[in-house]
């Protein structure tokens, strides 16, 4: 039986894991053998992706990179308050909790304080001597302080939840130590949760509890747990690799990081071109079958698995024209990068913004923005569930 891609090719590290072009070539979809021991039928087309990912009879009970991690837990209880494993009314009535945290005039809102967080680090990197890593010294506390204020966490414990998310993220990382990340996390965000529902103050965590008493269904700590370690670390994870990777693409690729300096409206295209392009949450989306789900000739069988390629999706070439360039002039903004149907990324919107404000300051102040080492010895994260670089050493002419 065929293995579950997750190996990419060594030629272009920005590329999807290798097989998928054959898989979409396939009749159907095609079912492997995954890493977590169990097989999955994989969807690999574009419009095939979009379709399972809105069905109702898939579910998401188990975390969404669960058949790339050995040993998982794939019948996990699904916790309270969270949003990645619940389904139907359930996971509708968490959402619309949180949502209104995120709608566009909100985030917009936010938007002159992430302008000001950039340039102060700007600031910061541009008067130091030597070369920095971009990563530990701009793309992780941009978003990191960010998503720290919105929640009402102290930016001071960034160090320790870092550390540990790193450790959820990571499929290769021994299982005790996974644990122990595990348990800190729900101690540290238990503990913080506690103190907010005893003072409230003006933050995303605060208005929750008060939402949720105002509605008459009071969240529990376990709830708040979830769902502040859920926004917190796909708040900062997620965003610091694609402003890291994003930043190495586009100095490959010059002329389009010249297209974007002279023409910074091209910010909100370039954004989504990257997202399409590098798709980070890179092995796709793992659902549960509920019920009987023909397909064409084919019947998956309730119980069975499946996996929802986005990343595959965005490099179908009957969907996007010449898919494995980057065109930041594409018009990308159907791509799949924060999945799709009811359980499509919360944060989007904030990660935009972020990532616009970002293409449209860094590169302009800093245009002689280059590596400080050659390309082959930057260290991809090909075994953590969200793509990225260790590290992105880079240097410029003072």
């Amino acid at each position: 039986m065929t293995e579950f891609p997750v190996v990419r090719r060594s030629e272009c590290p920005f590329d999807p894991a290798g097989g998928y072009t054959a898989l979409r070539q396939a009749p159907g979809p095609t079912r492997v053998s995954t890493p977590a021991g169990v097989d999955a039928w994989v969807f690999s087309r574009y419009d095939d992706v979009r379709k399972v990912l809105t069905d109702p009879r898939l579910s998401s009970r188990s975390a969404p990179s669960a058949h790339v991690v050995p040993g998982a837990d794939l019948e996990r209880e699904i916790e309270d308050g969270s949003i990645l494993q619940s389904d139907g009314e359930r996971h509708s009535d968490v959402r619309r909790l949180v949502t209104s945290e995120f709608t566009v005039r909100r985030i917009q809102a936010l938007r002159p304080r992430i302008q000001q967080l950039i340039e102060e680090h700007i600031d910061a990197m541009l008067a130091t001597e030597g070369p920095v890593d971009l990563l530990t010294a701009f793309a992780l506390p941009i978003p990191s302080l960010v998503i720290c204020e919105l929640l009402g966490v102290p930016y001071a414990d960034r160090a320790e939840f870092q550390a540990r998310s790193a450790a959820l993220v990571a499929i290769d990382r021994p299982e005790d130590e996974v644990a122990r990340a595990n348990d800190e996390l729900q101690q540290y965000m238990a503990s913080l949760a506690m103190a907010k529902i005893e003072k409230r103050e003006d933050d995303l965590l605060s208005r929750l509890i008060t939402r949720a008493e105002e509605q008459g269904a009071p969240l529990t700590v376990p709830a708040l747990v979830s769902i502040g370690l859920t926004l917190l670390i796909a708040g900062h994870e997620t965003t610091a690799n694609m402003i890291t990777l994003s930043t190495l693409v586009l100095l490959r690729n010059p002329d389009q990081l010249e297209a974007l300096r002279e023409n910074p409206e091209l910010a909100p295209s370039a954004v989504e071109e990257m997202l399409r392009y590098l798709t980070i949450v890179q092995f796709g989306l793992f659902r549960h079958v509920m019920d009987d789900l023909p397909i064409g000739d084919l019947t998956i069988k309730a119980g069975e698995y499946l996996v929802a390629a986005i990343s595959s999706g965005n490099r179908d070439e009957t969907a996007f024209a010449d898919p494995d360039e980057v065109d930041l002039s594409r018009n990308a903004s159907a791509h799949l990068a924060f999945g799709f149907g009811a359980h499509q990324c919360l944060g989007q919107q904030l990660a935009r913004v972020e990532l616009q404000e970002v293409y449209t300051r860094l590169y302009a102040r800093i245009p002689t923005l280059r590596l400080a080492v050659p390309f082959e010895e930057i260290r991809f994260k090909d075994n953590t569930l969200v793509y990225g670089v260790t590290a992105l050493p880079v240097t410029w002419d003072r």
